[in-house]
């Protein structure tokens, strides 16, 4: 199977295939049946209630990000009125922030979500679901630099270039000196996942309100503490993060981050939605207004509203059994409204400020205080030609990542594909990239300053990146737009990422629903896969099963 055949919409056979081959590689064949199985969207509803089960039921859904559409999308099927409240009123899609530089669809920047890998079962349901064009964000040639300690590198896979220029400035043990970097860093990743049993390993994609012991202690640990455990030197972590800015924010947080990612290869082979990842919460908002979608011709289907530019602020549980919502319209208005049940979709970092009558059980109000969101930052340029595809230096690259020590920490570039005729195709073409992505502490750094001033930063980066004089892109840049997740009113964080022990003390209280399991709870911050897409979709169709079951 060529990388070509499936560029393009990869069927479920080939991403499966593509699996198997990369669990082949790891050497871990046995995780397949268990990454599938625990990734995967479940039963459809419809097999767990009748069709007109919540006809009678009024349900309320704080959130109109993937969570929220996606259990209004489930519950729909089962009849319930359902009023959806988001406090955005300018855009659509939660953390999900596709922004188009002109009226065309063609250029574009994914300022928040934008990978979709071959692993992510439930993501690859609903994008199936709505005949979602996707395309490879995975470049055989991509050519991409590293950048640090001021030397400019071209980055391969083998990291020969890290052996030939770093090895020598950091302070590595002559075991590691010695040690081919793919087999250091597969080494320092691997080994405490790879020490885990298969039953073990599943632990990580599962909620439990008990877990093994040995899964248990490493989710308790750091990444760094697990680096020291296998003996590692500090000269590696160092080298590490300065290649990685990733390794670095994940270095203090809790192991089970890291192995997170390893386990089900997210970073393997991963897509994009071809215009723009905002197509899926269109999809499903334009499903969810239209009384016969397409998708669910012939169904009987409840009625769903969705305000937005809504946003609720308290959460009260009256003594009929009813939850009632507080909020505020566009206008400024203070108003409430009863209803059966609640979904509750949005951040910890925006319901920790909610009024909240009577509180949660006592873990889950420390989760809600405690649980660890990191910032992010990312910029979007346009430029009036694809500088980065041109045949000099500063060029050569056609998709992929470049990898920097400077606080932009990282550049992602487009994937096009080359026609056949050599004048299908010009770097002479207008085209985006993100100029800037950051996460942690540098996201924040970054972007408290004026607007001017951080723009500048990211264009000297990038010309420094690159190689290209001071300057050089004034001419190239049409325009841009930055977003600060922590400074974006109604998310104030990019994602959930826990720190040691958090998994272990708040998880599956979490995901357990209050007032006589009237409230329910969703979003990628109670889910197994926090950071994607995945974690927003499955907890919204899992926690619709949920309710269904128990009706």
């Amino acid at each position: 199977m060529s990388v070509q055949n499936a560029f393009f919409n990869p069927t479920n056979e080939q991403r499966h295939a593509f699996l198997k081959e990369a669990l082949i590689n790891a050497g871990r064949t046995e995780d397949y049946e268990n990454i599938i199985e625990l990734l995967g969207p479940g039963p459809d509803i419809l097999e767990l209630a009748p069709a007109d089960s919540l006809k009678n039921y009024k349900i309320g859904i704080i959130g109109a990000g993937l969570a929220g559409l996606s259990a209004a999308y489930e519950l729909r099927k089962l009849g319930a009125s359902i009023t959806v409240y988001d406090a955005e009123d300018k855009r659509i899609g939660g953390r999900i922030y596709t922004h188009y530089f002109n009226k065309s669809t063609e250029y574009f920047s994914e300022l928040g979500a934008t990978r979709i890998p071959i692993s992510h079962e439930t993501s690859w349901h609903y994008i199936n679901l709505f005949n979602l064009d996707t395309n490879s964000m995975i470049s055989p040639d991509s050519n991409n630099f590293l950048y640090t300690n001021n030397i400019r590198m071209r980055r391969s896979f083998s990291g020969k270039e890290i052996e030939e220029f770093l090895y020598p400035l950091y302070d590595l043990t002559e075991k590691e000196r010695n040690t081919p970097w793919s087999e250091l860093v597969s080494y320092a990743y691997n080994t405490m996942l790879n020490n885990l049993t298969p039953v073990q390993r599943s632990e990580i994609l599962k909620i439990l309100p008990l877990y093994s012991d040995q899964y248990a202690q490493l989710t308790k640990m750091s990444t760094n503490n697990v680096y020291e455990s296998l003996g590692l030197s500090q000269g590696f972590v160092n080298l590490l993060c300065a290649v990685n800015p990733i390794a670095a924010v994940l270095l203090n947080l809790s192991y089970n981050e890291t192995m997170s990612g390893i386990y089900s290869l997210d970073f393997f082979s991963i897509y994009r939605i071809s215009e723009g990842m905002v197509k899926l919460p269109l999809a499903f908002i334009s499903s969810l207004i239209n009384n016969n979608p397409p998708e669910l011709r012939n169904q009987a289907l409840g009625k769903v509203i969705i305000k937005f530019g809504h946003a609720v602020d308290g959460i009260f549980f009256s003594s009929d059994n009813f939850i009632n919502l507080q909020y505020t319209d566009p206008k400024g208005t203070k108003a409430s409204e009863s209803f059966d049940l609640v979904i509750c979709t949005i951040p910890f970092s925006i319901l920790r400020e909610f009024n909240i009558n009577p509180y949660f059980n006592d873990t889950k109000m420390q989760a809600i205080r405690e649980l660890n969101y990191l910032d992010a930052q990312k910029t979007g340029i346009f430029f009036n030609k694809r500088f980065w595809e041109e045949n000099e230096p500063y060029g050569n690259i056609n998709g992929g990542i470049s990898y920097t020590d400077l606080i932009i920490q990282s550049i992602i570039y487009p994937l096009y594909i080359r026609g056949e005729k050599p004048e299908d195709y010009s770097y002479n073409e207008p085209g985006t990239i993100i100029a800037s992505y950051n996460i942690g502490a540098d996201a924040t750094r970054l972007s408290n300053q004026n607007g001017y001033r951080r723009f500048e930063k990211i264009k000297q980066d990038l010309e420094q990146v690159h190689g290209l004089p001071k300057g050089y892109l004034d001419l190239l840049t049409e325009s841009y737009k930055t977003v600060h997740w922590n400074s974006e009113q109604w998310s104030r964080s990019a994602f959930s990422a826990s720190y040691p022990g958090q998994k272990i003390n708040f998880a599956y209280s979490m995901i357990q629903p209050e007032y006589n399991n009237r409230l329910y709870f969703a979003g990628e911050h109670i889910s197994t896969k926090p950071r994607w897409i995945q974690g927003s979709l499955q907890t919204g169709k899992w926690v619709a099963n949920q309710i269904a079951m128990n009706i």
